[in-house]
């Protein structure tokens, strides 16, 4: 429920952008993002449809019209919101995926707890194994580099490449 989306959120927006610039904390706050204003309300609701995310995403682009630097940070955010959503499989939940435009109800349970308590616990293992690769491969164990990034989210750049 936790290792999970920040482990995968991690591995696989570095896997497709391969950017040591983006602003990785903000990933895994968007990838968390959606859990974090569901869960008080009882399961999946607003933060887990489509709907969220791309307006988060307008948010974003509106509000650093103009800032590019804000913007190209910011930006990670909703992308964590969308690998959230890839990574809960809320496509294959099409009420709750494409609310409101197949109807007002939202009733299902968080994604990540409607698995049953043993592929929750392999995708927390899953999601920590990742979370090692990822401190391994980016030397965070590094005095240096770990500062860096837990001051700017960003990967050492020697070690990206």
């Amino acid at each position: 429920m936790i290792l999970w989306p920040v482990g995968l959120s991690l591995a696989i927006v570095w896997q497709v952008f391969q950017d040591p610039a983006i602003d990785y904390r903000l990933v895994v706050a968007g990838a968390l993002l959606p859990d974090l204003v569901d869960a008080p309300l009882g399961g999946a609701r607003v933060a887990h449809a489509l709907v969220f995310s791309v307006a988060l995403l307008t948010v974003v682009m509106l509000a650093t019209r103009g800032r590019r630097a804000a913007r190209r940070r910011l930006l990670a955010l909703p992308i964590g919101t969308f690998v959230h959503l890839v990574l809960d499989g809320m496509w294959a939940r099409a009420h709750g995926f494409w609310w409101p435009f197949l109807g007002w109800r939202l009733d299902g349970p968080l994604p990540a707890l409607d698995h049953g308590t043993v592929v929750l616990v392999l995708e927390e293992l899953v999601g920590a194994l990742v979370l090692v690769w990822w401190w391994q491969r980016f030397r965070l164990g590094e005095p240096a580099a770990r500062a860096s990034f837990v001051r700017t989210g960003r990967l050492p750049r020697d070690v990206a490449a």
